[in-house]
């Protein structure tokens, strides 16, 4: 019989394989940059991220990325019980299935940039049949109330972030070459606000934010609740140990996604708050893994700006988006392409004739 990989050993192995940037293309991409017909520093953070780009797969100049995927990981939160939002779990149902349809905003962005989507269903409470479009991976019927205690299991979080890692292996093997993170659950900036307040050692009332659009008391009483949840892990929680007290499936689907994109050298382009928690998470795994990850946009949910500034990352887009799904950060991904496209093609003085 084969033997099967735990999702253990699958994170195991996938944090093994996780390397450094490679420096010898970085050094390239830098002296190529000083060469192009430009002053030093004139194309401002689309320089660095032509450098980054070209660290990440190992070449330069690298090839500008043309198969591009949005991986949606979907999940429900048993916190909405405690009050957090004005909105019924059955939207997250009726979203996927709007995204199966391409009716939702990260479609008709994904379309405007040649990007497909790809929905996962790690954690959501209802159960939706699989397609093209839709992946049923899940791994529990939603989380439990983190209000009330621990939102899911050790081996249901390790379970989740193999998900994850085997959706990027699939993608990576799929061709594509750079992967987007997208998601979708209601009440899940309220598990973001817990992770966030964590991992970036910040209190809940500077980054838990109004999510779907709650009013003052509803803040108030989602504050409390994430000041309450992040308040009864030990100090000397491990990264696993928090995931699974305070977290959510599509957390961990999304820290697997970045973790197994970096182990198989494929950048990542992150969304807004959610995407800015899981990050925290798999920075917390694996600390070289961020370096495969260029933030997309900055949402408006002030927790992110918090995990940005963890993260050590500038987004390239700033439009007060709060939507998730992935929107924003295929908005950014024509910049991404002009990045590694003028580092690919600008002309150098000595090819122009121009004297330095």
């Amino acid at each position: 019989m084969a033997h099967v990989t735990s999702p253990s050993e699958l994170l195991d192995r996938t944090l093994a394989a996780i390397r450094p940037l490679d420096s010898a293309a970085i050094r390239a991409a830098t002296e190529r940059q000083a060469q192009l017909t430009k002053p030093a520093g004139a194309l401002g953070v689309l320089e660095a991220t032509s450098v980054q780009y070209a660290g990440i797969t190992g070449l330069c100049p690298p090839a500008v990325p043309a198969r591009v995927a949005v991986a949606v990981f979907a999940a429900d939160h048993g916190v909405v019980a405690s009050g957090v939002t004005p909105w019924p779990q059955s939207v997250t149902t009726s979203m996927v299935e709007n995204f199966r349809a391409g009716g939702a905003a990260v479609n008709v962005l994904a379309r405007q940039v040649g990007a497909d989507v790809v929905v996962v269903d790690i954690g959501m409470a209802d159960d939706v049949k699989e397609d093209a479009v839709v992946q049923v991976r899940k791994v529990r019927a939603a989380t439990a109330d983190l209000a009330r205690g621990p939102a899911m299991s050790g081996d249901e979080a390790l379970a989740a972030i193999g998900v994850g890692i085997r959706v990027a292996d699939e993608l990576a093997d799929a061709g594509y070459e750079l992967l987007v993170t997208g998601d979708m659950g209601i009440g899940n900036t309220t598990a973001s606000a817990c992770l966030i307040s964590r991992f970036a050692e910040r209190p809940a009332d500077e980054i838990t934010g109004r999510g779907t659009g709650i009013d003052d008391e509803m803040l108030a009483h989602k504050t409390s609740i994430v000041a309450s949840a992040t308040g009864r892990l030990p100090a000397d929680a491990d990264p696993l140990a928090v995931l699974a007290e305070v977290g959510g499936l599509e957390h961990a689907g999304l820290a697997g996604l970045i973790l197994g994109a970096a182990a198989r050298q494929v950048p990542v382009l992150l969304d807004g708050v959610i995407a800015g928690a899981a990050a925290l998470l798999a920075a917390a795994l694996s600390a070289d893994a961020i370096d495969y990850c260029i933030a997309g946009h900055r949402s408006a949910e002030p927790g992110h700006t918090a995990a940005l500034e963890r993260l050590g990352l500038r987004p390239l887009v700033d439009l007060d988006l709060r939507l998730g799904e992935g929107s924003g950060a295929v908005l950014a991904v024509p910049l991404v392409r002009a990045a590694v496209a003028v580092l690919a093609e600008m002309a150098t003085f000595e090819t122009a004739g121009i004297d330095q």
